[in-house]
């Protein structure tokens, strides 16, 4: 069969030929029809990501964790349980009993490929890390990605009261107002004068930051916090730390903890098994309502190479179609 096969971490995937893989007892085959390439993906080939020898103890191997496919039945169903050195981005994968399920009808193969991880990421970090309250003011820190622009159409859902999206690109930006935000700053602004849009876009403050840029945009935006007098906080600030791509690492002082009422959680705080069950079933909801929307790009698999080395894509996915 065809696929996107990986000859050692750092290098790009190459659209060649690799075995068939023999099914197990109770495994299933699945021809895939879409599977969405992720930031992730890509940190993990590279061997960066702390999953990366646990994804690739071996080479060569077939790059992607998870996808979209079609059952001997035609029933189209989500897929992971993959074992080295199979991936997903090939023309078929063998996965056990228990690591598919249904698509609900109605729902193309690239957008269930494509939607659903990145809105179900933002839905939980709203309810159950930052735990939004209707009315509160919310910082999409990285607001012109993929996963930022489904995040200001969550958060509207959810009640916040007040909605900031930072991004570099303008034209991007102003998508991110007509997405539900109520004003965007632009980080590629001087430091000063970053702060000083933070300041005058957070109305009385801001409740929540749901963090995808982390690094000096975030570092710029913590120091905004440190309060000008010795007080007590004036209100909970709950920053959700779900993504680096500004950098892997802050500067965090102590004043910017001390008196500002910051408190900073992982994108996984408070979360569940079952709640991500429960919660699929609203993202599901969404996409079948139209109610969340996400721009795609289908590349075939044969382009896989051109697709890997893309950059310039600002709020679209890269679907990977076999």
């Amino acid at each position: 069969m065809k696929a996107a096969v990986l000859h050692n971490f750092g290098e790009i995937p190459h659209y060649e030929e690799f075995p068939d893989q023999t099914p197990g007892s109770g495994d299933i085959v699945i021809q895939v029809k879409a599977v969405a390439l992720e930031n992730v993906d890509k940190a993990i080939a590279k061997g960066t990501h702390y999953s990366s020898a646990t994804f690739f103890p071996r080479f060569p191997a077939i790059v992607g964790h998870s996808g979209i496919g079609a059952l001997p039945d035609g029933t189209l169903a989500g897929f992971g349980g993959i074992k080295n050195p199979y991936g997903a981005m090939a023309e078929k994968v063998v996965v056990p009993q228990g690591y598919y399920a249904p698509v609900p009808q109605g729902i193309d193969a690239a957008v269930a490929a494509a939607l659903p991880a990145p809105a179900l990421t933002s839905l939980l970090a709203f309810k159950y890390s930052a735990k939004l309250q209707p009315g509160e003011t919310v910082l999409i820190n990285g607001a012109t990605g993929i996963a930022g622009m489904l995040a200001v159409q969550i958060a509207k859902f959810l009640g916040a009261g007040r909605i900031v999206g930072t991004g570099r690109n303008e034209e991007s930006l102003k998508r991110v107002v007509k997405l539900g935000a109520d004003a965007v700053v632009n980080i590629s602004q001087s430091d000063r004068a970053l702060a000083e849009s933070f300041k005058k876009e957070s109305g009385k403050g801001y409740d929540i930051i749901i963090d995808f840029l982390w690094g000096h945009p975030t570092e710029v935006f913590l120091k905004t916090l440190v309060p000008a007098e010795l007080n007590f906080p004036k209100r909970r600030i709950r920053l959700v730390q779900i993504g680096e791509m500004a950098g892997p690492a802050v500067s965090l002082t102590a004043d910017m903890l001390r008196t500002s009422g910051l408190e900073i959680y992982g994108a996984s705080a408070g979360i569940t098994p079952q709640a991500v069950g429960e919660n699929a079933k609203q993202v599901w909801d969404w996409i079948k309502e139209e109610k969340i929307h996400m721009d795609i790009e289908k590349v075939p698999l044969e382009d896989i190479e051109s697709a890997w080395n893309r950059t310039n894509l600002e709020g679209k996915r890269i679907v990977i179609v076999p």
